[in-house]
């Protein structure tokens, strides 16, 4: 065959992209503007795949057949732009994976909010149910490194909008939109419907054969199912309506439905506690469901998740003071997500670096439920002009110990710390895990 490639970007999806490639009998090149971690560097020599960092030679890359460029590149990148102005097809690495799957199923996640706790709970239920399933995707693991090194049955993929904006074949068997709220804007012209447009291209290739679990309660998603031919068999989830194929939420139980296979379960089992996390354990179940997991092990697995690290994590009680980490809420409808599941009186970690946020959206869960405001980032004013009327009391820290001793100081026995920051962490972490290590360690030194 001897098909030139090219992969732009050297990260995890880059990576695997270009191992799986090398596999497959193509002519590998991956080339990075910056520089390749130790590792991956190392991947690369015994591979003996062919790469490049700190810049981009232009003329090789085009004169490739084909470019997967990884997710974290935009379309407005120079070097893009040529690449597609020459006409040479940009793929994502899903769009590889997908040509080497064989006979494997794929459940792909998508959504703006959710996405990696519901991936990690359907992940979870297949596990626990005995199949041979894989956990890729967003959630950090390559799925072409999964396929390449240690193919399986299952792939359970969290999918970003990022990821499915160069698909040209890729269909999962079952996809799941949970919701969609303005994020990434950037990425998109600062146009919604491009975002929009993204997500819902989840389905775009699939067939009478396929699934599609959807939130009948997003006003978007329902909108745009109005203006789009969904060819798969939808399976609708809602805590509004009751739904016969698909699943609801009536009073405290869940019922979720195909064909035959029914299964019910009271939402005080669930693990998983907050209104948004009841809608995505019915997504949850619902698609164990369409892989043919019976009820008893789908129920089983619901009741006993452990959870995600930096997603509604508690951390400890320190004298009657609950701290949680949610630093993944890095937008504020996820911090609007955990504000609406607290049942304590609450000191609030808000900041990092602003997405462009509307506080207000959040104005009434603060005003109901926080007891004070605790800043850490560089550049809090925005924060402190949104809530300076609202918030009893406002503190701004820089760094994760600081921030941890002032909402130690400003809590009472029975109240909870919660680090729900709306930001983005690069103003004084390295990420977001970053963050949530560093104030869970702050949490134990107390």
């Amino acid at each position: 065959m001897n098909k030139k490639i090219i992969i732009l970007g050297s990260g995890e999806s880059g990576i695997g992209s270009a191992l799986l490639a090398k596999q497959k009998g193509y002519d590998v090149f991956v080339s990075d503007g910056g520089i390749i971690k130790e590792h991956y560097k190392n991947e690369l020599i015994k591979n003996e795949i062919e790469f490049e960092e700190g810049g981009h030679s232009e003329l090789k890359i085009l004169s490739a057949n084909e470019v997967m460029k990884s997710p974290g590149i935009s379309d407005k990148n120079e070097l893009v732009k040529k690449i597609r102005n020459v006409g040479i097809a940009v793929i994502s690495e899903f769009e590889l994976a997908y040509r080497y799957k064989g006979s494997s199923k794929i459940i792909g996640i998508t959504g703006t909010n959710g996405k990696s706790t519901t991936t990690s709970l359907i992940y979870h239920i297949c596990k626990h149910a005995g199949l041979d399933c894989a956990l890729v995707g967003n959630i950090g693991y390559s799925i072409a490194r999964q396929i390449a090194e240690a193919p399986k049955e299952y792939y359970v993929a969290e999918i970003s909008s990022f990821q499915l904006d160069d698909i040209q074949t890729f269909r999962p068997d079952v996809a799941v939109l949970l919701n969609i709220t303005e994020d990434h804007l950037d990425r998109y012209d600062y146009k919604f419907e491009n975002y929009i447009k993204a997500k819902f291209s989840i389905t775009k290739y699939q067939t009478e054969d396929d699934f599609f679990i959807y939130n009948a309660d997003d006003e978007v998603i329902q909108k745009y199912l109005q203006l789009l031919t969904i060819h798969s068999n939808p399976l609708p989830f809602s805590m509004r309506q009751e739904i016969k194929k698909g699943g609801h939420i009536k009073g405290d139980q869940m019922m979720t439905r195909i064909q035959e296979e029914r299964v019910s379960m009271s939402i005080y089992d669930f693990a998983l506690k907050g209104k948004h996390n009841q809608q995505n354990t019915m997504a949850a179940c619902i698609a164990a469901t369409t892989v043919g997991i019976r009820k008893e092990k789908i129920r089983e697995a619901i009741s006993d998740y452990a959870g995600l690290e930096h997603r509604m994590e508690s951390v400890a009680s320190v004298r009657g003071v609950e701290f949680i980490n949610d630093s993944k809420a890095t937008n504020i409808n996820s911090t609007w997500y955990a504000l609406e599941s607290m049942t304590k009186p609450t000191i609030l970690v808000l900041g990092g670096t602003d997405k462009g946020n509307d506080y207000s959206l959040i104005a009434e869960l603060v005003k109901d439920k926080v007891k004070a405001i605790v800043c850490l980032g560089v550049d809090n004013e925005k924060i402190k002009t949104a809530f300076k009327k609202i918030a009893p009391k406002i503190v701004e820290t820089d760094s994760a110990a600081k921030c941890v001793a002032a909402c130690f100081k400003l809590a009472t026995k029975g109240d909870a710390v919660l680090l729900s920051p709306a930001c983005a962490s690069f103003d004084l972490f390295k990420n977001y895990e970053d963050r949530g290590k560093q104030f869970k360690a702050a949490v134990l030194a107390l």
